[in-house]
């Protein structure tokens, strides 16, 4: 029977039943109206073979054949035992069945499908019962049901351990990451009153140049050549946004700009970040420990970054007390750096720097605090997502110092919208303001030559197509 045989009574079974089915039963009241076939008979089914599978599990020869020669042999263990099932409803949809049983021993159950769908680029999971998605940038409720909440919370588990993070009733909230680089987060009881919360962020398996953004109408042409001359020439740079406009993502395109002969530390809370290039130190923090301690936080490795020689430093997200020795960092040789954050504008995101660097306890008077954002960063790329779920580049804006106690900006490129189409769809125009950037110079040293026309003044209609 190849890996599968049927153990002894006296055999210890080859997995404990705890880590591969549920120990609960569901209400017998439940029911599960949004998806078909979905009732009490089908989990009893489920689980009944599920149990029976576990017994005929060899692990002993588990590790001597391929992941996909195991999956097609514990297929056919399956639809074997479903076909000796002889009081089975023929409409519970013996192939479905199958793939669900499949999904709980080498995936994350009933999210598997929702991960490998190229169109879905976030998972919503609102308790047990309601899963929503996004679809080019609009949220609808799927038929993806769990069992119950101690099912979504097994798979909740299976994701943070595989990071080696944690979560119950002690830390109640974590952040975690797949394999892909997909970000996930999740809450549960006490915090979560009606059950265990699951937000996944999906990491595009594509990987986006800025070509891709210029054909989706994220970002002209223009906007492309200057931002693209700026990392060459080591400009300090951040990318600002709300939440799912696209920071990351973007941050991405901006660095495969970056000469592949430079050092590159990243540091994130969840490693998310795909960079292209060979020589690449990725850090990642840690959460503390059951007993409180062991924390390292991105502060922490910002810190530690300094001492390994980098020639970039990128943060992934910049939201607390490392904003200042981030700030220190480009002010002090560590030209080039990137990073992301929180904010509606470019105004707004100085004033959370100022907020930041008050977190992080230093005594600073205000002028000095904006002595020191003026002097390090030198552009701001607002991002913003719009109704439609389109993201574009609503303003790229450059910092040009001090005009007395308020950090001076000028805005280069801008995105307006005008209104909306019948359908739905954002009209706008990109402008360009006629300012020609300080930073011109540091760009043209850096080799990288900008014709004059790219900055005069006038606007660039939408085309009618674009798309999310």
């Amino acid at each position: 029977m190849g890996l599968l045989q049927r153990l002894k009574q006296d055999e210890e079974p080859l997995f404990t039943e705890s880590a591969l089915t549920w120990t609960e039963e569901p209400p017998p009241t439940t029911r599960f109206e949004a998806t078909p076939f979905i009732g009490p008979q089908y989990y009893e089914v489920k689980e009944k073979i599920h149990r029976l599978l576990i017994d005929r599990l060899d692990l002993k020869k588990i590790d001597t054949v391929s992941k996909e020669e195991l999956r097609e042999q514990v297929r056919e263990a399956v639809e074997s035992l479903m076909a000796e099932e002889k009081d089975m409803n023929p409409e519970l949809g013996r192939e479905r069945l199958a793939d669900e049983i499949l999904n709980e021993i080498f995936g994350l159950g009933p999210l598997e499908p929702l991960l490998t769908d190229p169109t879905i680029s976030d998972i919503l999971v609102n308790t047990h019962k309601r899963v929503y998605v996004e679809r080019f940038g609009k949220l609808e409720r799927t038929q993806t049901v769990f069992k119950d909440d101690p099912h979504l919370l097994h798979i909740i588990d299976r994701i943070v351990s595989q990071v080696g993070r944690r979560v119950d009733e002690s830390s109640p909230m974590v952040d975690a990451r797949l394999p892909d680089g997909s970000r996930v987060n999740a809450v549960i009881a006490p915090l979560a009153l009606d059950g265990p919360i699951l937000s996944i962020r999906k990491f595009s398996v594509r990987t986006f140049t800025m070509q891709d953004l210029i054909a989706n109408h994220s970002i002209t042409s223009a906007m492309a050549a200057l931002i693209q001359g700026a990392v060459k020439a080591r400009l300090n740079i951040i990318v600002s946004g709300g939440t799912g406009s696209g920071k990351t993502t973007f941050l991405n395109v901006l660095s495969h700009f970056i000469p592949a002969t430079e050092r590159i530390v990243t540091i994130e809370d969840a490693a998310e970040l795909k960079l292209q290039q060979d020589h690449v130190v990725r850090l990642e923090t840690r959460p503390p420990n059951i007993e409180g301690k062991g924390a390292i936080t991105q502060r922490d490795l910002v810190r530690n970054a300094l001492r390994m020689r980098p020639d970039r430093i990128i943060v992934g997200e910049v939201r607390g007390a490392e904003a200042l020795d981030m700030l220190q960092a480009m002010n002090t040789g560590h030209d080039g750096s990137l990073s992301t954050m929180h904010a509606n504008s470019p105004r707004d995101a100085l004033r959370r720097l100022e907020t930041m660097i008050l977190l992080a306890g230093a005594n600073l008077t205000d002028r000095a605090m904006r002595e020191q954002i003026s002097s390090a960063i030198d552009l701001v790329i607002q991002i913003a997502r719009f109704s439609d779920g389109t993201r574009k580049v609503v303003k790229v804006t450059e910092i040009t110092g001090m005009e007395g106690d308020t950090v001076s900006l000028q805005d280069i490129f801008s995105f307006e919208k005008i209104g909306v189409r019948e359908d739905g769809k954002i009209l706008g125009a990109f402008s360009t303001t006629g300012i020609m950037p300080k930073c011109i110079e540091q760009v043209e040293a850096a080799g990288v030559r900008l014709p004059p026309s790219l900055f005069e003044p006038g606007f660039e209609q939408e085309d009618e197509e674009s798309t999310p």
